[in-house]
């Protein structure tokens, strides 16, 4: 080979070479340690990805900008196993029993749910966290996820849907301030540690709408499907505020779906009872129009979202 094409051999291999060092430095390539990355370089406080997919309410898959992918640990949080068997010890408070074990079950499955609501398909903010090693156990990446500005992490625990992970992490402080303000309302998992008397006591608001889930009554009298009518959900407006419930939706935990009508409207103190069966609407009764039961007897989750799709309260019960 004359000298003038070895020279062009060696620039193109350097050139390949330089190409390849760049891959690598992508924060989508190997992350770990205090500098961010195996090659040296940092990752960006704040890093873009897209949520591809939900493992569970504190693990999900990830993919770059520039398109290779992840599995992210939410830093500092643990909410309960949908895939495994759960330890009521790491939940304090939880009775080491089948209902105890039963409920943080359905607490796992709510969480995985809210996730999945907030986070699949957004595009959303990594963060990582200097006291914090890069990547876990697994060799997952530990971050916070940041969405519009709020950590969703933080989120998790003062919703009631995750414990704090004791583990080094700046913020620890204010998700254990967090956790404690939810112990100490019984919020969703820590509804738990009473699993016996969930169903009189796992109303949750997450607004300050005062709509509350008063009663559940999944279990009709005689045959279920032949007597969709005494399987029902009595809602209540706790609140000061008249509640214009046009457009809201109910959903139970496989997500059939009921919608309010327009101009359905609970005053302060009014009650409004949902049948499954079909029935005429009053101003107390509404009917879904079902012809199969929608609440599972041995438990399940009524959520209730506005208009505008947002969560305003959920209850889980357990079976009887």
């Amino acid at each position: 080979m004359d000298r003038p094409l070895a020279a062009l051999a060696l620039t193109l291999l350097a050139l390949t070479a330089l190409a390849g060092c760049a891959d690598l430095a992508d924060p989508g390539g190997d992350l770990d340690g205090t500098d961010g990355a195996r090659n040296g370089t940092t990752l960006a406080a704040d890093y873009r990805v897209t949520v591809t997919g939900v493992i569970d309410g504190d693990t999900v898959r990830i993919r770059f900008q520039n398109g290779s992918t992840d599995t992210v640990r939410l830093l500092g949080v643990d909410t309960p196993e949908t895939n495994a068997e759960n330890s009521p010890d790491e939940f304090e408070g939880v009775p080491d029993t089948a209902a105890g074990r039963e409920c943080l079950g359905a607490a796992g499955r709510e969480a995985t749910r809210f996730a999945t609501d907030q986070l699949l398909g957004e595009t959303v903010s990594l963060r990582l966290d200097a006291e914090s090693d890069t990547r876990g156990y697994y060799d997952r990446l530990l971050a916070y996820v940041v969405v519009d500005g709020a950590n969703f992490n933080h989120r998790l625990v003062a919703r009631g849907y995750a414990r704090v992970y004791d583990s080094t992490f700046t913020e620890s402080d204010r998700f254990y301030d967090a956790e404690s303000a939810a112990q100490e309302n019984g919020t969703r998992v820590w509804a738990c540690r009473t699993p016996g008397a969930v169903t009189a006591t796992a109303t949750v608001t997450a607004s300050e709408s005062g709509l509350t889930v008063a009663t559940v009554n999944a279990d009709a009298a005689g045959r279920d499907g032949e007597n969709l009518n005494d399987e029902y959900v009595v809602f209540e407006n706790r609140g000061d505020d008249r509640l214009d419930l046009s457009g809201w939706t109910v959903t139970d935990e496989a997500d059939h779906r009921y919608t309010v009508p327009t101009g359905v409207a609970l005053a302060p103190g009014d009650r409004l009872t949902l049948h499954t069966g079909s029935g005429t609407d009053t101003a107390a009764d509404l009917y879904w129009g079902r012809g199969s039961p929608v609440w599972n007897n041995d438990g399940d989750t009524v959520t209730v979202r506005d208009a505008s799709g947002a969560v305003v309260v959920q209850r889980s019960y357990a079976g009887s």
